[in-house]
Parts: structure tokens; sequence; C-alpha cells
């Protein structure tokens, strides 16, 4: 089968578009002939080394690429009753150390991973649904506060944030979005009670519309202590990434968020979608065969939703 991988770490070019053989899945385990996989920042973090770097995934000759599929289940290990052969499915590889990821032709998951996939959207949408919802979900989740809080979420027109703002809504916060000017109509679609541009004095600019600071923030923006000082005493503060977690300031607890496959949140995220509350976002889909230029365009920036690549 075709997959990309990588051998060395550097810049888009190290991405290898190979020949694989084809996984076999053993016991408690699915294949999904994927249809399309979403590039997600965490990708270029793998294919870069930094990860590495950072301790999360350990020195391999060969890493496997892609964390996001959406595809058909192709054929199953012993122990399998909940899904059969045809079956639209959704997963996440979540061990970033694998020799194949995603991007691959076919992938073999644990069945407790994938779900049925959204009826209402593309496999190419649905493909965007996985590891950024999980993650704003399970986000989510840590910050234990109480429907009717008051809730920061940085970062609001991207894929974690922009599904952040909707679930956190949907569970009855009062959501106060941060993003650039441009995206205040998108962002408060999405569900954002409050809109605060991003810019210099965010914590003042905050507490002058929420006085005694938010209760709780989600900072998939990465802003640290500028999002924190947002927070009222004792508050909750989640953060996305290795290392970007800031001093826990008072009495604020603060999070972090490390994502883990979950086949039965991904069904309730799944029926989310299809009851219009969850609205996946593509930017543009390419064959697998150029992940090379899908990673160019993510270093580029400026990305209203995810690229997708697609088994052609």
């Amino acid at each position: 089968m075709r997959a990309v991988v990588i051998r060395r770490f550097g810049g888009p070019e190290v991405l290898e578009f190979t020949e694989q053989p084809t996984p076999v899945p053993g016991t408690g385990q699915v294949r999904v002939r994927m249809a399309a996989a979403a590039v997600n920042p965490v990708d270029a973090a793998t294919r870069s080394g930094f990860l590495t770097e950072a301790g999360i995934i350990p020195p391999r000759d060969v890493l496997g690429i892609g964390w996001d599929v959406a595809g058909i289940v192709d054929a199953m290990g012993d122990g399998v009753t909940r899904f059969a052969t045809g079956d639209a499915v959704i997963g996440l590889r979540d061990r970033p150390s694998a020799a194949l990821g995603t991007y691959a032709g076919f992938v073999v998951l644990d069945a407790g991973a994938i779900a049925a996939a959204p009826r209402t959207v593309s496999l190419a949408e649905a493909a965007t649904l996985p590891l950024n919802g999980l993650t704003a979900l399970q986000a989510l989740d840590l910050l234990d506060v109480p429907p009717g809080a008051t809730v920061l979420v940085t970062g609001a027109a991207g894929a974690v944030g922009g599904y952040a703002v909707a679930l956190a809504k949907a569970r009855g916060f009062r959501v106060v979005a941060v993003a650039g000017s441009a995206d205040e109509a998108l962002v408060r679609g999405v569900g954002a009670d409050v809109f605060v541009p991003r810019g210099d004095s965010l914590a003042d600019r905050v507490r002058a519309v929420i006085p005694g600071g938010v209760d709780a923030a989600l900072d998939p923006a990465l802003l640290g202590l500028e999002a924190l000082d947002a927070v009222a005493n004792r508050g909750r503060f989640v953060v996305f990434a290795a290392g970007a977690a800031p001093i826990p300031l008072r009495g604020i607890r603060v999070d972090h968020v490390w994502i883990r496959a979950d086949g039965a949140a991904l069904t309730e995220l799944a029926t989310l979608v299809d009851n219009g509350v969850l609205t996946q976002r593509v930017a543009d889909t390419l064959p697998m065969a150029e992940a090379v230029k899908a990673h160019e365009r993510l270093a580029e920036g400026g990305l209203r939703g995810r690229l997708v690549l697609t088994n052609e």
C-alpha cells in the first residue's frame, strides 16, 4: 500500500511517499481503508523533530505521519462486534511513535478508537473531527465548571478553538472568544457570546467585559500568562502544548490536555455534527501523493479550516 513516512527530520521535503506492507488487524482491531486524513500542526511538529526534542516521541528510524482518519472498514480482527466491513468510520491514531500513520492507504486501529462517521458530511469533512474535536472535548472535561460558568477560548477561529466554542456553548457555558478582528462573524456563528479581538492587554479588555475575570479558560492559541490573567482567582485553565503551562498564580488550577483516542466520545461528536452543533471546515483537499505540498501550505499559515489528504 502507499504511505507517507519520514526517515529524517526537517521541512516538508523530508516526507516520503512510499510502498509499505498492508497492515493486518489483530484481536480487537479494525482495518480502515483510508478515504481522507486531515493535515494538522502536530504532523508538522512530528516531521520537524520538535516532538522528539520535547521527549514526546522517542528516536525512531521511521515515523508515520497523520492522526485523523475517515474511511471504510475493510477487515477486522477477532472479537470485534460493533463494526462490519463496509461501515463508514472515523478514528484517531494516538501513538505518534508508530511507523505508520493515517497518511496511508490502510490504517489499523483498536476498535475502541473509532466510531461511525457522521452521516451528514463527506468523509473529507469527517476526517477533520477526531483530533481537534476530541482535544476540545477532553479539554472542556478538565475544566470541571458548572453550566452557566464563563469560559474564555483563545484561538477561537482555529480548528480546536472553533470546536471548543461550539462545545462549550452546547454545555451551557457563556463563551468569551478571542480571535482576529476579521474572524468575529465566524466565531460568533459557532456560538461565542462575547468577542474580544486578540492583541495587547488582552486580560484588561476581557475583564472590562467580565468584571472579576472569567471562571475558566482554554488556551489553544498558547497565550499563556496573558490569558491566565483574564481568569478569576481559583479559576481553571487548560493548556494545549508541552511546556506551555503558565505558573498557576492566584490559586488557578492549570491542567494540560493530553489527547487520547476515545470511540465513545467520537460517537458523541459525530452525533453533534449530524445535529448541526459542530461545523467542519475544509480549506482544501489534495491527493496523498501531494503531502509535501500540503505541508508547505500549512507552513504558510492563514488557513481557515484543515487541509485534507485523500486516497486517490
